[in-house]
């Protein structure tokens, strides 16, 4: 039997024994195991997607990735937005929705779909919508508006609203201190995504620590 990968044929799976014949991709999985972090994690995944599927398909017996730890993987510090950044994303908000928009970003770190949401108490005389947000499409519906309106207007921008969500996550982190519960608790963020916050805040911390003169402390 054999399988594909690339376009080219793998050498065949002995039936007999069921060990994996294809020296090329094992040795794809060796190389791997010598990997760390997103080098590691990134091609690993792949390999293994691929095999399973084989695999599952009666194409090969075993795996030869199963085994094989991604182990940690070590993100980035992530960094806040610079101020010309966010000034230029205030400057392309020229309307009272796009800055109620803006605001809903930057200081309640609210998603796209958050943002699209909330209703009001009270309709309008002309509408039926009770929707925070309408526009020309939804205005005689009771339909929200789409996430492609809500984010058009700082597309093309550096501080776009999902970055305008993580800068305020991370002002928080570092405002009030680098706690993943604090940090989990205000935003109703899950686990990992607190703790990388927190771990990046403690980061930028200590470097800015480290640039302060020893007469300045």
């Amino acid at each position: 039997m054999t399988i594909r990968r690339h376009g080219r044929p793998c050498a065949p799976v002995d039936a007999d024994d069921g060990r994996f014949k294809d020296r090329g991709t094992a040795r794809d999985a060796h190389y791997i195991k010598t990997l760390h972090g997103h080098q590691r994690h990134d091609p690993l995944g792949a390999l293994d997607s691929l095999l399973a599927w084989a695999k599952r398909n009666g194409l090969i017996f075993r795996n030869p990735t199963s085994r094989v730890k991604v182990g940690q993987y070590e993100y980035a510090v992530l960094q806040p937005l610079i101020p010309g950044q966010v000034d230029r994303s205030v400057a392309a908000a020229t309307t009272p929705a796009t800055r109620l928009i803006l605001a809903l970003a930057a200081v309640q770190a609210a998603r796209v779909a958050q943002i699209a949401n909330p209703p009001r108490r009270r309709r309008w005389p002309t509408t039926a919508n009770l929707h925070l947000l309408i526009n020309n499409q939804t205005a005689h519906t009771t339909s929200r508006a789409g996430n492609h309106w809500i984010s058009a207007p700082m597309r093309g921008q550096e501080a776009t609203l999902e970055r305008l969500r993580f800068d305020r996550h991370l002002e928080e982190a570092m405002v009030r201190g680098p706690d993943p519960l604090h940090l989990a608790e205000v935003f109703r963020l899950e686990e990992k995504t607190a703790m990388r916050y927190a771990d990046s805040a403690r980061a930028l911390l200590e470097q800015t620590a480290e640039q302060i003169p020893e007469s300045e402390q």
